[in-house]
This record gives C-alpha cells, structure tokens and sequence, in this order.
C-alpha cells in the first residue's frame, strides 16, 4: 500500500485516459446537476477547468486539481491535493467528477469537504463505495454522517456542511486495484 505522497506520483493518479477536457455536458450527466450554479461553486479535480470557463462570471468559481491549468481572471485555479488544500470560505457547490477514483484517504476527503459547505451548500461526486476497504461496511457509515449513496450510479452527496468524522483508520492505498465501473485503472482505500 502507499501513502498519499507516493500515490500522488503513481502513474494511476496521474491518469491521462480519463475525460480531463469536460465541460458542463459532463456534469449534468454524471451528476445529474444543472450549472452554472448561483452563488460559489468549487470543483475538485477539475482537470484542465473547461467547464469552470464555461461558466465563470461574478460568481466565485474554483477549481482544484494535482495539475491546474494556467491563470485565467474568471475563475480561481489552485494546484494541490484535495488532501491538503484549504479554501478561506465554504462553498455553495461542490462538485467532483470521477477525482475521489484517484484520491487514497476516501474518508479524509468527504470529511474535509463536508467542512467545506455553506449551511446550505451542496456536495455531489462519483464515488464507487466498492474500492473502500474497511472491517465493516462503508455505507452505514456514510448514512449516519448524512450523506447519501446511489449504488447505482456509484455518486455521493451531501446537503449543508457540518463536522463529520468516522471511526476508522486509513492504512493507505492500493493503486494497483485495477480497473473500477469506468473501465480505467483506480485506487482502492484500506481502513482498519
């Protein structure tokens, strides 16, 4: 298994096959959202921001991801780890399309981006429940921390932002998990 430096290097995570041009089409279809949104939307894994640009007008509209693309004056770009990235205000979006497939420590991410939230904010990502490894199942858990799982279309989300823990230990990670529903290579998360 590896820590998160060292998976952040892997050749899984730095997936080139993955769909990193989509634009707003993408997300209405893999999230079953409308956009552009009003009030803030921060996007994690946004690859190279094309829908952000499609969208970006006076409201605040960020993007992160491992390899931003360049400096536009519409639209805030920060490259870093979703596991290390901090914003100074809570969002009213927040959205991630097929990024939490690469991220090792699943768990830290929905607990961080949960704090991320207005009180009436909205998170909603791709999330195959299936590459958690834990000694009891994920999903319970998920419920009680109030966020909901369709199992069918492998996507998460939560309504209004608040503190949430959960009580397992992250291990590390297994990049060489193998393919997931998408058909492309992804992480598998080990809790203890």
């Amino acid at each position: 298994m590896l820590d998160t430096e060292a998976l952040e290097r892997s050749s899984v995570v730095a997936n080139r096959d993955m769909n990193r041009e989509r634009g707003l089409a993408a997300y209405r279809r893999e999230l079953g959202i409308e956009l552009p949104p009003a009030g803030s939307w921060l996007d994690l894994c946004c690859g190279t921001g094309r829908a952000l640009l499609e969208c970006a007008s006076d409201a605040r509209v960020t993007g992160v991801d491992l390899v931003a693309p360049p400096p536009h004056p519409r639209v805030e770009f920060h490259t870093a780890s979703v596991l290390a990235w901090e914003p100074e205000e809570p969002y009213d979006l927040i959205t991630c399309v097929h990024g939490l497939h690469y991220v090792g420590d699943k768990l830290a991410a929905l607990t961080r981006i949960a704090a991320w939230l207005t009180p009436n904010g909205l998170f909603t990502a791709n999330l195959d429940a299936a590459s958690i490894e834990a000694p009891r199942p994920v999903r319970p858990l998920l419920r009680q921390a109030g966020f909901t799982y369709d199992s069918r279309r492998k996507r998460i989300s939560l309504e209004g932002g608040r503190q949430v823990t959960f009580p397992l230990t992250y291990l590390g990670a297994d990049d060489k998990a193998g393919p997931n529903y998408t058909g492309q290579p992804a992480v598998t998360s080990h809790y203890t």
